[in-house]
């Protein structure tokens, strides 16, 4: 799919949300999509699942 489509499906989505959940389900909303938006940014400039296993293991000790 091309940008201005998933950026279209996001949108709707906010608007669902929003329409029938209020302005709390919106922001939840809006705030999972901008951490699948960041996650999927790290993966995409050559981030590898071992390097977030490995943060958090460094974060527990």
């Amino acid at each position: 799919m091309n940008r201005p489509v998933v950026g279209m499906a996001a949108g709707m989505a906010l608007a669902f949300a929003g329409f029938f959940g209020g302005f709390g389900a919106f922001l939840l909303v809006a705030a999972l999509g901008a951490l699948g938006w960041a996650v999927g940014r790290w993966f995409d400039g050559g981030g590898r699942v071992q390097d977030l296993r490995d943060a958090f293991e460094r974060s527990r000790r």
